[in-house]
């Protein structure tokens, strides 16, 4: 029987042979309702450290990366933004970390929404991989459908594609200190393959002014809104 199909099936386990070898809870066994309760909890808390979500389509070693010199001869698409915001770099930080899953991208949400779904009907993992956990992001966590590359906690955020695309492309975002508050930068990077790579970016280049700049503004109003919130002198 199908593994789905058979959730139609009640299973009522009647063998008790393993209590020989290992014994069982002192408070009893858990039942469905209480087990998955449980885990529902743990997730909510962060405390999961693996999850499916968390498979990875690895590229070959010999890969373009972001961090390669201008000299390795890669022909590389970018857009930059960048942003002054009232809030201390920490308070920006959180809410870069904060990115993805239930809080959004926080720039165009129906664009994203699409994005995903086109993703979703080429074979692709589209945005329902959502996060682990909603206030933490590690080195190899899945984020809808980035997946993080690399964390420098507190300053940088490089998260790499893994929607489906003519070529490989990566997003950074970085928290700076600055007078007055934080600088935030971003860039989007994007490694072309062939004509199609070419054409993708030339096709999606309209849509950059509305979505990073737009994602640019939102998280820095945010950190600012939340160094508003903490702020003891206003009422």
């Amino acid at each position: 029987m199908p593994l789905i199909g058979s959730l139609q099936q009640n299973c009522v386990v009647g063998e008790r042979d393993i209590h020989q070898y290992i014994d069982p809870p002192e408070a009893g066994l858990l039942g469905y309702r209480e087990s998955l309760r449980l885990a529902l909890a743990r997730e909510a808390a962060g405390e999961v450290e693996t999850s499916w979500q968390n498979s990875s389509v690895r590229g070959a070693p010999s890969d373009p990366l972001p961090s390669d010199p201008q000299w390795a001869g890669h022909l590389v698409y970018q857009d930059n933004q960048q942003q002054l915001t009232t809030a201390t770099p920490q308070q920006l930080w959180q809410v870069i970390e904060g990115i993805g899953g239930d809080n959004g991208w926080y720039s165009f949400p129906l664009a994203w929404s699409v994005r995903g779904w086109m993703d979703k009907i080429v074979g692709g993992v589209g945005l329902r991989r959502g996060r682990l956990s909603p206030t933490r992001l590690n080195t190899g966590d899945a984020l809808d459908f980035w997946r993080v590359e690399q964390i420098d906690r507190g300053s940088l955020l490089r998260l790499r594609a893994e929607m489906k695309v003519p070529g490989r492309a990566w997003l950074e975002m970085r928290a700076e200190e600055a007078e007055g508050g934080a600088l935030y930068q971003q860039r989007a990077i994007f490694f072309p393959k062939g004509l199609g790579g070419r054409l993708y970016w030339l096709a999606v280049l309209p849509f950059h002014g509305v979505i990073f700049k737009g994602m640019a503004n939102r998280i820095t109003a945010a950190a600012a809104s939340m160094a508003d919130d903490d702020d003891p002198a206003l009422p």
